[in-house]
C-alpha cells in the first residue's frame, strides 16, 4: 500500500474532504491566465473556500507582481533546505494564500526518492489544509510542467478569440491528450467583445477537441476586454477587489459561482481524494511524460 493510498483511507475514516487541484493553463502568454487565477481565487475565498495559488510559471512568475507583494522565498528554498514549505506561504489580497514558484519545478523531478518522499509528505499537509489548490502554469509546456498538469484533478484553459491564441490553446490540449484523455477540461474565453463571440470560440474549440482528440471539454464562461483590468494590473491589485462592479468582475464572479454550483451538485466532487498526490507519485517513480 503506497503512501497516497494510506492517506486516502485515513481521510475516509475522518470523513474529511481533500483539496481539489486545478491547473490553469494557456497555449501562449499574454492571454490573462495569471490574472484569471488570482481573481478566481479571490472569488472562491469570497464563497468561504480555503484557496492556495501555487505559481509555477517558472522564471516568469508574476503572481507576486499582480498583487503587489514581493516574496522572499520560493519552492527552491524548500528544496535547498533553507525554509519549510509552510514558511513560503504568503497571504494575498482577498484572503487567498500563494507560494512563489521560483525555479524549483525542474529540480523536483531530479530529486532522489528520499528527497521526493519528504516533499510529498509536506505537500500532503497542504492538501489537507485547503479546499482548492490552483496551479498557475507557465505558457508552453515542458516535461516538468506536463507532469504537474497531468496530476491535477482538472484543467482550466484560458484563451482569447484571436486565432493564434485558439490554435496555441488547442496545441497544448493536444499534447495533454497524448498522455491522458480523461482529465476534465473547462474553457475560459478572455478579452471577448461580447458573449456570442466567446461562446462561438468555445464551441469551435470543443468541436475540434472532440473530433480530433477524442476528448470532452466544457465551457466555463467568458470575460470582456475591460479597461478596468489594465488599471488594476497597474495598481497591482485584483480587479475583482479594486473594481468589484466592473464588467470583468461580474463575468469572473459568474464563472466562479457557476463552477461552485456545479461542484455542489456533483456528488463525486471530492471523491478523488488523493488523485493529485497519487498521480504525481506515479509520474515521479515511473519517469512518465
Amino acid at each position: 500500500m503506497d503512501q497516497a493510498e494510506q492517506l486516502r483511507l485515513h481521510l475516509q475514516k475522518m470523513n474529511k474532504p481533500y483539496a481539489k487541484s486545478i491547473a490553469v493553463i494557456s497555449g501562449k502568454g499574454g492571454v490573462g491566465k495569471s490574472n484569471f487565477s488570482v481573481n478566481f481565487a479571490v472569488r472562491l475565498v469570497k464563497n468561504e473556500k480555503r484557496v492556495l495559488v501555487l505559481d509555477l510559471d517558472i522564471g516568469y512568475g508574476n503572481i507576486d507582481i499582480l498583487i503587489g507583494q514581493s516574496s522572499d522565498a520560493s519552492i527552491l528554498d524548500f528544496f535547498n533546505q533553507k525554509k519549510e514549505l509552510d514558511e513560503m506561504i504568503h497571504s494575498g489580497p482577498g484572503g487567498f494564500d500563494f507560494i512563489s514558484g521560483g525555479t524549483g519545478l525542474s529540480y523536483l523531478f531530479k530529486m532522489e526518492k528520499r528527497q521526493f518522499d519528504f516533499f510529498f509528505s509536506k505537500l500532503e499537509a497542504l492538501f489537507n489544509k485547503y479546499d482548492y489548490i490552483i496551479f498557475d502554469m507557465g505558457a508552453g509546456m515542458t516535461a516538468e510542467s506536463l507532469r504537474f498538469i497531468l496530476s491535477a484533478d482538472e484543467l482550466m484553459v484560458v484563451t482569447t478569440p484571436e486565432p493564434t491564441s485558439i490554435t496555441d490553446a488547442y496545441s497544448a490540449i493536444k499534447q495533454i491528450s497524448l498522455h491522458d484523455k480523461s482529465i476534465p477540461i473547462s474553457i475560459v474565453v478572455n478579452r471577448s467583445d461580447h458573449a456570442k463571440a466567446a461562446r462561438e470560440t468555445s464551441v469551435k474549440m470543443q468541436a475540434a477537441i472532440e473530433k480530433f482528440l477524442a476528448m470532452k471539454a466544457s465551457y466555463a464562461g467568458w470575460m470582456p476586454d475591460d479597461r478596468f483590468v489594465s488599471q488594476a494590473v497597474i495598481r497591482q491589485m485584483p480587479f475583482t477587489l479594486l473594481f468589484p462592479k466592473s464588467a470583468a468582475s461580474r463575468a469572473l464572479h459568474e464563472i466562479a459561482d457557476n463552477y461552485l454550483d456545479k461542484g455542489n451538485k456533483d456528488l463525486n466532487f471530492h471523491v478523488k481524494t488523493v488523485s493529485f498526490l497519487s498521480k504525481m507519485s506515479q509520474l515521479f517513480k515511473g519517469g512518465g511524460c
